[in-house]
């Protein structure tokens, strides 16, 4: 039922960037209401269970819910520059920066793999960047590759700050609820600098939104939240893959997204660089039982 409830979770979130295309409202617009949307549902299953977190938690989780604010934001932005598929695939690479981002902050070792896969991450990003090549897929991949990445790397810091905030790994939807609720404050905060903001409800751009807040954020987080931790990092690393090569077949079905050569390339070089990544880890394991940084879930 574990691998069954992470499968069914990490194909619901490969829909996320599909759903951002349909919707096809600014990008600012599209995470708040990824975010609004979510809240009610995920107060009520709160309510359903118990959360004996502390206020300490509850802070560290809504701080990393404005971390996650800024992730959608880059890339939703790189969404629109270089496609539902590749910004998915880029944006994955959070697996990589984990280990060094818990190293400058919580100075967790990170494994050696880690470390070795790092510029061959960037060779590929470079490659899905286009090298300015005019087969290359999208309006600006170069830009669209850049954004991507930045948000693959406050993904990082997000996941360190949830797994603070949950160091239990209680199934319970508290810290999802106060994750969801930092990362609406940080887009409505970053909303003066996006000029299509908007709050107007449409249709059917609303639709395909609250599509992506139940889809997305509510179910396939859920499912996520409680099977990955609970897999052994080898399992976890296969599972890595799957959101961005599904993600990479919905846009191409539906959006008809070429990609160049030198993009399939860098994209290949990609997911073994993550697939590398999970199966070693990010970090050494700690000695404690806290829950692992292995055990990390797949991107925005």
């Amino acid at each position: 039922m574990i691998h069954l409830s992470a499968l069914a979770g990490i194909v619901a979130i490969s829909f996320s960037a599909i759903f951002v295309r349909l919707a096809d409202v600014s990008p600012t617009t599209a995470g708040f209401f990824r975010a609004a949307y979510a809240i009610p549902v995920l107060v009520l299953v709160h309510l359903a269970g118990r959360d004996r977190r502390t206020r300490r938690q509850r802070m560290l989780a809504i701080g990393a819910g404005l971390l996650l604010g800024v992730d959608l934001a880059l890339w939703h932005i790189a969404i629109e520059y270089i496609g539902a598929g590749l910004a998915t695939v880029v944006a994955n690479v959070q697996v990589v920066w984990v280990g060094v981002v818990a190293w400058m902050i919580y100075r967790e070792r990170p494994t050696t793999t880690a470390f070795a896969v790092v510029p061959l991450v960037l060779v590929g990003i470079a490659m899905i960047g286009g090298f300015g090549t005019e087969d290359a897929f999208g309006d600006r991949p170069l830009l669209g590759s850049i954004l991507a990445t930045g948000a693959s790397i406050t993904y990082s810091g997000f996941l360190l700050l949830f797994r603070a905030s949950n160091r239990s790994l209680a199934p319970t939807a508290g810290p999802l609820l106060d994750a969801t609720a930092g990362a609406a404050l940080a887009l409505l905060i970053i909303a003066p600098l996006d000029s299509g903001f908007s709050l107007s409800i449409t249709w059917p751009a609303h639709g395909w939104l609250l599509a992506l807040a139940l889809v997305g954020q509510v179910f396939g987080w859920l499912l996520i939240a409680g099977a990955l931790p609970r897999l052994p990092a080898l399992e976890t690393s296969v599972m890595l893959l799957i959101q961005p090569a599904a993600t990479i077949v919905w846009a191409r079905i539906l959006f008809e997204e070429k990609l160049s050569p030198l993009q399939w390339t860098g994209v290949l070089i990609v997911l073994a660089g993550v697939a590398a990544a999970g199966a070693r880890g990010a970090v050494r394991r700690e000695r404690s039982p806290t829950p692992a940084v292995e055990a990390i879930p797949p991107g925005p």
